[in-house]
């Protein structure tokens, strides 16, 4: 049973989602849940590191020369302000990043790999892959990823449309 809440001050009623809609919704959120905690729960065991960890490893090491303003690397997390500098903060403090001064903008920094970051997200990343194929790739045919990932883009480049 969905739940319905009073409309926002509008004589309308409201467009509540069908039973498919309703079903497809809450399915890609479980999945969604499901997948993220497993993923997260094997990160924590096999590497150490939670997902926020990892998902700033990654962002660094794919960024030119390891090194990227953190209004770029939160843009690219989806991240507000706030959570990126206390993520950067405690992994600073655990050595895996650092922050530089942006030699053309003293307002403005660099949040940086350091070598046991680099070290730290290369001996991560193989595993991690793996864990993502077994629970992500495996079930699915080739088929089904091929139309999950026109679904997925379809439904970015409608999001992108919007903002």
């Amino acid at each position: 049973m969905s739940i319905k809440r009073a409309s926002r001050a509008t004589k309308t009623q409201p467009h509540w989602l069908n039973e498919r809609e309703h079903s497809a919704w809450r399915a890609l959120l479980t999945m969604h849940a499901q997948l993220e905690a497993r993923l997260a729960s094997e990160m924590k065991r096999d590497a150490n590191l939670s997902g926020a960890d990892y998902a700033v490893l990654v962002g660094l090491s794919e960024a030119e020369g390891q090194r990227i303003r953190p209004s770029e690397l939160g843009l690219e997390l989806g991240w507000e302000k706030s959570r990126l500098s206390k993520q950067i903060s405690r992994m600073e403090d655990r050595g895996l990043v650092d922050r530089e001064i942006c030699p053309t903008d003293a307002r403005g920094s660099f949040v940086v790999l350091t070598d046991l970051g680099r070290d730290t997200i290369e001996a991560a990343a193989p595993e991690h892959a793996e864990q993502v194929r077994t629970w992500f790739v495996t079930p699915l045919t080739d088929e089904q990823l091929d139309q999950l990932t026109s679904i997925s883009r379809a439904i970015i480049d409608h999001l992108d449309a919007g903002s």
